[in-house]
């Protein structure tokens, strides 16, 4: 039962990805597209998380984690230089 829910998990947050993919391309603002960034990131947490599920193996999770603080910070870097036009004062 387990197998079945991760599979149908993975396959959603597929989907997600792809409509991300699709909002950063044609996204109308740049906060959109940031937005969009962000939230690949997000999917891109729970895929490798779920598979670190599936497989069971120890090393997906701290790739997980690795990930999310790469993700943060370069949201964070996007937003920075979108609203004052540079990253480093």
């Amino acid at each position: 039962m387990i197998a079945i829910a991760l599979t149908y998990a993975l396959g959603c947050f597929g989907v997600a990805l792809l409509c991300n993919l699709w909002r950063l391309m044609r996204g109308p603002t740049v906060a959109d597209r940031i937005l969009a960034l962000d939230t690949m990131v997000i999917n891109m947490i729970a895929l490798i998380v779920l598979y670190g599920i599936r497989e069971g193996g120890p090393l997906t999770f701290e790739a997980a984690l690795l990930f999310a603080m790469t993700g943060f910070v370069s949201t964070v870097a996007l937003a920075k230089f979108v609203l004052r036009g540079n990253i480093i004062e």
